[in-house]
């Protein structure tokens, strides 16, 4: 068939050597075995950018935005998180939508909203989970 000998090109896949790399650490986000910092926003941020993001960081949570922490927002209707963070060279801003359904978690008090999260808690948390109801075998050597 004509059709199909004019789509097949466009579908196959490129050759491994023609794929892009990116090299992307995890430690640029400061997600790691080690665990992360995270500060929770209780305020609804749906709109802003990474501007507007630091700026609530500031004002809001009186912490500072370059800090290195992994800094959560969640829009009103819980169906989309932010991750803001810093890491020495520039912002990174992450953006989480559910397709279906809504993040259940969020912290109800100050002192729930800034901790330490571990790797596997921040994966818990984007998939609409509670990390603090997660148990794993406790780290043997902490990397520094």
């Amino acid at each position: 068939h004509a059709s199909a000998q004019t789509v097949a090109p466009v579908m196959r896949r490129p050759r491994p050597r023609e794929w892009p790399v990116l090299w992307v650490g995890t430690a640029q986000l400061r997600i790691s075995m080690d665990g992360a910092y995270l500060r929770f926003c209780g305020a609804p941020q749906n709109r802003k950018g990474i501007d507007g993001l630091a700026r609530v960081c500031k004002e809001a949570l009186e912490a500072d935005a370059f800090s290195g922490c992994l800094f959560v927002f969640r829009n009103r209707r819980r169906t989309a998180i932010k991750i803001l963070t810093y890491d020495s060279r520039g912002f990174w801003l992450c953006q989480k939508r559910l397709s279906a359904g809504r993040f259940r978690f969020w912290p109800e008090s100050a002192s729930q909203a800034a901790k330490a999260l571990e790797a596997h808690e921040l994966q818990v948390l984007l998939a609409g989970g509670d990390p603090g109801s997660v148990q794993a075998v406790p780290a043997w050597r902490r990397i520094a």
